[in-house]
């Protein structure tokens, strides 16, 4: 004959649940007889308190706890195996800073077919040559054609390493993650020399503009490339153009995390506090801005969208 094996649970919790019983019966009977008690007289009530409901829901929870022991440990590997949908195959870059084979490459070093003045909407006037592009500040903030919700963008730029200036008057830009208007309507992530360069920390590099400033400073020193890596949501709008849901973003400066899924309060604003106005798709934006220090370069940007 087989034999059964005692499940240990079983032991612990019969005496709990026995002791719980005495316990509550000894304090019905104790407030019974007690002069002036609750019960004068009464014959002991069959749930007298109601912590003595909570001890036998407490003893019951741990009487079933080997049913879901055992159900547990008749399960196979293969109940808890997801095998569908099959993600699509991505081919990597050749390096992590290469576009992978799903990208929209919004530059690649050779032209501007990907943007457009954000002020006119005609053809990008700023400088590509030696397979960057340099900042026009005459001819002001540039965004892309193309319209966008959630994605994954990778950007790298240089402060020249002849860079002058101070504060937020040295080689100062931004990308706007959302482009919502012209000149600096949007949700700007900041650029900036943050090497030895003090400024307001909501305004340095990695700083979601006037919100949130970045966690760490990881920037290098002018004259080498540095490189933003970041997973923006978009936020959504019911609608009457009420708010549903508020932007994230996630940023990596240089390889280092300096925004963690922060979530925005608005549009980046310099002046006043951040607020959101409805929009569907939008453009990602690079700012021209107009402080007198030399100009910044850009290279290798490219977008996965995720929507």
């Amino acid at each position: 004959m087989r034999e059964e094996k005692q499940n240990p649970t079983a032991f612990v919790a019969c005496p709990i649940l026995v002791t719980f019983l005495a316990a509550a019966g000894y304090q019905a009977r104790a407030e019974r007889d007690r002069p002036g008690g609750q019960f004068p007289g009464w014959p002991v009530p069959r749930y007298p308190f109601p912590v003595m409901r909570t001890h036998l829901l407490v003893a019951a929870l741990l009487l079933a706890v080997p049913a879901f022991a055992q159900q547990s440990s008749k399960m196979t590997p293969e109940q808890t195996e997801v095998w569908k949908p099959v993600p699509e195959i991505v081919r990597p870059g050749a390096t992590d800073a290469d576009p992978p084979s799903d990208a929209i490459v919004l530059f690649g070093g050779k032209n501007e077919d990907a943007w457009v003045s954000a002020q006119t909407h005609q053809p990008a006037r700023w400088f590509v040559h030696d397979g960057i592009l340099t900042v026009n500040k005459r001819d002001g903030n540039i965004e892309t054609k193309e319209r966008f919700e959630d994605y994954q963008l990778h950007l790298e730029f240089k402060i020249p390493s002849d860079i002058t200036g101070s504060g937020q008057a040295r080689g100062n830009s931004g990308v706007f993650l959302a482009s919502t208007g012209p000149g600096d309507d949007g949700y700007e992530l900041q650029v900036l020399d943050s090497y030895k360069n003090t400024t307001y920390v909501n305004g340095q590099a990695g700083s979601i503009y006037k919100q949130s400033p970045p966690l760490v400073n990881p920037a290098r020193k002018p004259g080498q490339w540095q490189t933003y890596n970041v997973v923006w949501t978009a936020p959504r709008f019911n609608p009457d153009g009420s708010l549903k849901s508020p932007a994230y973003v996630t940023v990596f400066f240089n390889g280092v995390l300096v925004q963690n899924h922060f979530q925005l309060n608005g549009q980046t604003v310099n002046i006043g506090k951040p607020f959101y106005k409805a929009y569907d798709r939008a453009p990602i934006k690079l700012q021209a801005h107009p402080d007198p220090s030399q100009p910044i370069s850009f290279r290798n940007i490219w977008v996965r969208p995720l929507d």
